[in-house]
């Protein structure tokens, strides 16, 4: 599968619904609650402003109205064991207007094993008190209080959200029934061992207002008929992607205006490019153009209450090879609350008469059924295995429910997504032995007083003995990297004499603090992997965790070389692009070492497990290429506003930071000249009128100069090109088949004037002249005023537009235009500019382009020069945080994807701990909590080869010891007869990396040379590197022939040569 679920690109989706914030509620907080947050921002509710800074990356998967929606419920959470304080904490995150913590037990050792905010001198406290201070950290926008009362029907109408988890079957129904009549939204959440279930009852009323989340889609028209049923026909540069049933509105119609600005119709598809819509036969004639927009509309949905449902279910299935389990866990769950009524207790763990007891008891619930709920027939097996495991209670199971749960709280109080309707269940039973129950017994499962006692009683003490060795390595520690920590240090991974190391160069920023919950507002600027280890350590003291701050890669191979590969156990990736992933997913298969991958997006979340010998590699499936925007688009023809982004982005790096890398390494690198003048096409030129402009016409000698300069590349960007473009391109133009030049995704654009009143062109001036001041160590002003002031004593020469200008028209065209050089012009560069003693006169600095600062005037330029762009082009502009989004490529994310999707992996840890050796004991997942939707397959097993008869796959190689007994190391000619006589293989080429070390074809007296020289000597002759004290072995890729002189794939070679 994948980084970013689906595919291994980075999309994004900001999907927002305009509709009023529904803030009144009949059940509106009796109990003040007094809250005033640390740094004295926003209060909470409808006129609650929302911190951008914080909600980030959150409010790009809700959106701006779903979040003031979410600020106005009071959330009760009952039942503070692992489950609760899981759906606890990605509330708080989340920003709910107020949570509550009601629980009435006392922390036993049981709980520690998935409760993360209790400590083992919390033991005989009570849970929600001593929770509540911890949980009250994660955000200072949500009050958190604990309560220990009673549940009374007076005490819960303050609530708009009831959660309950960890309660008797009587309380849920009578808390069921109370909510239902109140309109009160009620979420239960369970976990036994390893079996899970979630039941939602939003009422009978519900609106949704966005059911997936997904960005509106928009597309071109080129026809729309006369007709009945109007058949609309889409440009064919790509399919709409509408599906019946959607609705649409119109704009820029030209001819049938009627359709501009309509009230959202429905459309039924009749193909990739065309759908008809209502009765268009009275309206104009379509002359040409326009764009539909796909229109969310609010849908309502009925919940029926906890008690009907029982007898009448609905199920969301979450493994559709389980398709039959949801009815028999159904009755299961049933049946363990009238276990535990009668005992006072759960099963034992692993305890046979328990089991038997438990299956009559789901027999008997199951006779009296009438409706959906009775099944024909009792999967007993299943049944005994919820007895034996549901005393446990697992920190990752907890995880994955908890994750599930939070997000249909956050839907209850927003109406943004898809409700689970109604019923949800779920089970990781292949993380039990593979060889049976007979490998457990009651007395290996009982509770010894143990932190662990709650594993201990589904999986047994071998297994916690195993989690304490392990030696782990996770690469990164943001949202994924912290839930990972949370669920180590909770399984007990690495409490003995293992360790885990945790690595990652990033410090931590405000708007991590919305989702890597191990961070706190104190911790801004801190390293990530030492906070984040440090807080792993108060969860879980005997966790031995050590924080890197390195980057993973060919550069810190030093670090991580053979011995460090070599003593893990394996390594679990928390990253957040393609390459870094790659380059782990590679080492690992080098090393042989299992690899635990997962991402998120949004709502969507994938995991997928590698095992040696056993699966493919992450590196074995690759999405396609993402679409890039041709260049002719971006340079003269836009036409959304992601292309006016693209080119303010370009025009970033092209103002602010090529010119002064360039310019810099021009004064102080003696060989910058002849790299430059070696460069193909066109580029010499290009990159030395740069220079020249940066060191000689353009440079500034004072706030002033920056000021003008801003001024004059205004006028040239949004009027000056824009006169030349319509001078080559009128308005009324025409192609050579006749049609208009300015139609279909080409917009005629407009010049723009500027004017200092005008808020967007002051803009772009005070932020281009800031950032151009940066540049060259200049001093930097905010006064507008002064601004103005400098602009209004300018005089902006008149432009006329000149012929013969070529401007391509497409990139094919761009591509066969042969950019001649003048050399003339070039040899006239080199004698005008600066020699290098004028080093010391200059001192630029390219300016890195970073989103997340307000202050330093990076997206003001960017969202100023996208909109002006969009206004030539009449294309809708963006706001700061939808730019944000786009220009830099934000992956958006939410804290309760993340849990959820981190469950699932140490579920696979837990497999891979136990040494499954099973391909289908595995689960690769994919999740999209927005629908809800959920799908788990077996991993893909490694795909095989052969030559000869020996089969091999991206886990074999050929294992050749370079030095021999005498000490003295392989030659190349000893290297191809030993392939020759052991393997029957003529090796025809051989490589290292990138270095070719031998070919048939390579001339004689160099092969002759060649032979005779040690493999090691080789390798640092031709790749001009000397290897370093680490390298233990080298990898090399052979082509080979066999006997018959075929052409055969061969695994590659470990050559060991320490």
């Amino acid at each position: 599968m994948s980084s970013s679920p689906l595919s291994k690109k980075r999309r994004v989706s900001d999907s927002e619904t305009k509709t009023g914030s529904n803030c009144s509620s009949s059940n509106s907080l009796t109990t003040e609650l007094a809250h005033t947050p640390a740094n004295g921002m926003a209060k909470n509710g409808s006129d609650a402003e929302i911190d951008e800074g914080l909600y980030s990356r959150q409010l790009y998967v809700l959106g701006h109205e779903a979040m003031k929606r979410m600020q106005c419920s009071n959330v009760l959470i009952s039942g503070l064991r692992g489950l609760g304080v899981e759906i606890a904490k990605n509330v708080i995150l989340g920003g709910v207007k107020s949570v509550t913590l009601h629980d009435q037990g006392l922390a036993e050792w049981r709980d520690l094993s998935s409760q993360f905010y209790l400590r083992e001198e919390d033991l005989g406290k009570n849970r929600a008190e001593v929770s509540q201070t911890r949980l009250a950290e994660l955000n200072s926008y949500v009050p958190v209080v604990s309560y220990s009362g009673a549940l009374t029907d007076d005490y819960l109408t303050q609530f708009q959200v009831v959660v309950l988890t960890n309660s008797p079957l009587e309380e849920q129904q009578r808390v069921g029934e109370l909510c239902h009549s109140k309109g009160i939204k009620l979420v239960v959440a369970d976990t036994r061992g390893l079996f899970g279930q979630l039941f939602c009852d939003f009422g009978e009323d519900m609106v949704v207002f966005d059911t997936n989340g997904e960005q509106p889609l928009t597309a071109m028209i080129s026809m729309i008929t006369k007709d009945a049923a109007a058949v609309v026909t889409c440009l064919d540069e790509a399919r709409h992607g509408f599906e019946s049933g959607d609705f649409v509105t119109f704009t820029e119609v030209q001819g049938m205006t009627e359709l501009n600005g309509c009230p959202p119709v429905e459309i039924k598809t009749l193909g990739p490019y065309t759908f008809s819509i209502c009765d268009t036969t009275g309206f104009s004639d379509y002359i040409r153009g326009g764009i539909v927009s796909q229109v969310k509309m609010p849908k309502k949905i009925s919940f029926k209450s906890l008690t009907t449902s029982m007898a009448e279910p609905e199920f969301v299935l979450t493994d559709f090879a389980k398709f039959d389990r949801p009815g028999q866990l159904h009755l299961g769950f049933q049946a363990l609350h009238n276990f535990q009524t009668k005992h006072n207790r759960l099963p034992k763990p692993w305890c046979q008469v328990d089991g038997e007891e438990l299956v009559s008891l789901a027999k008997e619930v199951n006779s009296i059924q009438t409706g959906l709920a009775k099944v024909e027939e009792l999967d007993d097996e299943l049944i005994k295995k919820l007895a034996f495991v549901a005393a446990g209670d697992i920190a990752p199971l907890n995880a994955f429910i908890g994750g599930l749960a939070a997000q249909e709280v956050l839907k209850a109080c927003t109406g943004k997504f898809m409700p689970v309707m109604q019923w949800l269940y779920f089970d990781a039973l292949e993380c039990l032995p593979e060889d049976g129950a007979e490998a457990l017994s009651p007395e290996d499962c009982a509770p010894r007083n143990s932190r662990y006692d709650s594993q201990i009683a589904v999986f047994g003490s071998r297994l916690q003995e195993e989690l304490a060795k392990q030696r782990y390595f996770l690469v990164g520690a943001g949202a994924i990297g912290c839930e990972l920590l949370k669920n180590f240090a909770m399984m007990g991974l690495a409490s003995g004499e293992g360790e885990v190391i945790v690595t990652d160069m990033d410090t931590i920023e405000k708007s991590n603090l919305n989702r890597q919950f191990l961070f706190r507002p104190w911790d801004v600027t801190k390293m990530k992997s030492e906070t984040a280890a440090a807080a792993v350590k108060q969860m879980n003291p005997s966790v031995r965790i050590t924080g890197h701050q390195n980057r993973v890669g060919p550069d810190t191979e030093r670090v991580y070389d053979d011995d460090f590969f070599e003593s893990l156990h394996g390594v679990a990736n928390a990253l957040d692009n393609v390459d870094a992933r790659m380059y782990m997913d590679r080492r690992c298969v080098y090393y042989r070492k299992p690899l635990l991958e997962s991402g998120t997006l949004g709502t969507k979340g994938n995991v997928q497990v590698v095992i040696p010998f056993l699966t493919e590699s992450y590196s074995s499936s690759q999405d396609p290429p993402e679409k890039s925007i041709p260049i002719c688009t971006l340079k003269n023809f836009p036409n959304a506003i992601e292309h006016t982004l693209q080119w303010a982005r370009d025009e970033f790096e092209g103002l602010f930071k090529q010119p002064a890398e360039n310019a810099m390494q021009y004064l102080t690198d003696p060989k910058f000249l002849e790299r430059t003048l070696k460069l193909p096409g066109a580029q010499p030129l290009e990159v030395l009128e740069a220079v020249y402009k940066s060191l000689v016409t353009d440079c500034p000698n004072s706030w002033a100069d920056c000021v003008t300069w801003a001024r004059y590349h205004w006028q040239c960007q949004y009027s000056n090109n824009i006169r030349q473009l319509l001078h080559n391109f009128p308005p009324d133009q025409l192609t050579s088949s006749g049609a208009p030049f300015w139609s279909g995704p080409k917009r005629c654009p407009h010049p723009l004037e500027f004017s200092t009143s005008n808020d967007l062109h002051m803009d772009y001036v005070m932020a281009a002249a800031n950032l151009f001041a940066q540049s060259y160590g200049l001093p930097c002003s905010t006064d507008r005023v002064a601004v103005a002031k400098i602009l209004d004593s300018l005089s902006v020469p008149t432009f006329v537009p000149r012929s013969g200008v070529k401007i391509h028209v497409s990139d094919q065209e761009l591509q066969s235009a042969n950019a001649s050089v003048d050399d003339n012009r070039l040899e006239e560069l080199k004698s005008q500019l600066p020699g290098a003693e004028a080093a010391s006169k200059f001192k630029l600095t390219a300016v890195d382009f970073e989103k997340d600062d307000d202050s330093n005037f990076h997206m003001d330029f960017i969202v100023a020069a996208s909109n002006l762009r969009a206004e030539n082009y009449d294309i809708p502009p963006a706001d700061r945080h939808k730019s944000k989004l786009i220009a830099g490529k934000i992956i958006p994310a939410i804290a309760t994807t993340t849990a959820a999707v981190v469950g699932l992996v140490c579920l696979e840890l837990i497999k891979i701990v136990q040494g499954h050796k099973k391909v289908e004991s595995f689960k690769n997942g994919f999740m999209n909590l927005a629908l809800p939707f959920f799908a788990f397959s077996e991993p893909i097993a490694a795909p095989s080869h052969k030559y000869y008869d020996i089969d091999w796959s991206l886990w074999d190689r050929f294992e050749v010891k370079g030095i021999k007994p005498n000490g003295e190391e392989m030659t190349l000619r000893e290297f191809l007869d030993y392939f020759k006589n052991e393997h029957k293989l003529e090796i025809t080429m051989l490589s290292q990396g990138v270095s070719m070390l031998y070919s048939f074809f390579m001339p004689a007296a160099k092969l002759k040379e060649r032979l005779a020289l040690p493999m090691t000597e080789i390798v640092t002759k031709v790749s001009k590197k000397k290897l370093g004290k680490h390298v233990k072995a080298l990898v090399f890729e052979l082509c080979c022939n066999d006997l018959t002189d075929e052409d055969v794939e061969v695994p590659y070679v470990r050559y060991t040569i320490r």
